[in-house]
């Protein structure tokens, strides 16, 4: 079947066809069309959020059941060779439809969303979850999905595919990764700053983390292999340094924000009883809003057990400053 929606398609929902317009069109489409993305999109409205002030920045945390099939995705290799890729065209549901992104990629609706507008953006290939050599398309789709943030979840850091490359991307104005970039760049260590390309490194909500920014891509792509590198190095037994990436347009200027890690999922998401808490962070959580696809973790979760979850999944402020000096 042909997947693409045509431009007499997309006219129908959306009269500005510009990259974000079509988007838009493809999801209102999804919406009307896609079942299961309609149901969860309609529920959207009725998910619980609170604030929780971390590190003196405010965060969410939003329960959304919707998301259990992500936070609880088993990832092991048995698990995955016993069921179909959910991102290979071929295993995609019926009504799902697509706009395509260069030759390599479709845009798609993500049926199990947590922004009011998520896209996931799967290779048209089924091939491993693996960044290095894709830092370019991840810009690129920043650059022309400009209304968006574009985000890669590693394979052990939130990926519930991690044998089908995928990007996801969603609305700006909802992650206070994005919203409160100036305070948290204020707050930040200054690494590289010249006429072309600024560095920092920061920790906005308790998560050790850098910042790359520069109007061009090429600077951003060289700083982030110089960093990726150097975390190979502390990880040799891994086939990818364990990161969560983030990127979007600020102006004229690229920023990614790149999140270096050394667990996939805190002792909260293992033990039984009243000390569990199901919530397995990824790149969005990072950024600044916590999905807990329980009710009961949204209920009892605090600021203590938020910072306690985030000192165990990140490097080491030892290590940050390890790689910080790769910049110099």
């Amino acid at each position: 079947m042909n997947r693409i929606l045509s431009a007499s398609e997309l006219a129908l929902y959306q009269t500005q066809l510009t990259p974000s317009g079509k988007v838009r069109a493809l999801l209102a489409h999804q919406w009307e069309h896609f079942p299961i993305a309609k149901s969860n999109h309609d529920a959207l409205s009725g998910v619980r959020e609170k604030q929780v002030v971390l590190d003196g920045l405010t965060v969410r945390v939003q329960f959304n059941s919707a998301r259990i099939v992500s936070s609880a995705a088993k990832v092991d290799a048995k698990s995955i060779s016993e069921r179909k890729c959910f991102l290979c065209e071929a295993n995609l549901p019926v009504e799902q439809r697509a706009l395509p992104f260069g030759e390599n990629y479709l845009m798609l609706s993500n049926p199990f969303l947590i922004f009011p507008e998520h896209l996931t953006i799967p290779h048209v290939q089924h091939t491993d979850q693996r960044i290095l050599g894709r830092m370019g398309d991840m810009l690129a789709l920043s650059k022309e999905l400009s209304d968006f943030v574009v985000f890669y979840n590693g394979p052990k850091c939130g990926a519930s595919a991690p044998d089908h490359f995928h990007f996801q991307a969603g609305n700006k104005g909802f992650v206070p990764l994005e919203t409160e970039l100036e305070t948290i760049l204020n707050q930040s260590q200054s690494v590289v700053d010249n006429q072309s390309l600024q560095i920092f490194r920061s920790k906005p909500f308790g998560a050790n983390a850098i910042f790359i920014l520069s109007e061009d891509p090429i600077e951003v792509e060289r700083a982030f292999e110089k960093a990726y590198y150097h975390l190979a190095l502390l990880s040799p037994d891994e086939l990818e340094p364990m990161l969560n990436l983030l990127s979007w347009m600020v102006g004229d200027r690229y920023c990614l924000v790149l999140f270096p890690r050394r667990l996939h999922r805190p002792s909260q998401f293992f033990v039984e009883g009243d000390a569990n808490i199901l919530l397995s962070p990824a790149s969005v959580d990072l950024a600044g809003v916590f999905i807990t696809p329980q009710e009961k973790d949204f209920e009892k979760i605090t600021a203590a057990d938020l910072h306690d979850i985030l000192s165990q999944i990140m490097v080491s402020d030892a290590v940050m400053e390890g790689l910080c000096e790769v910049f110099y």
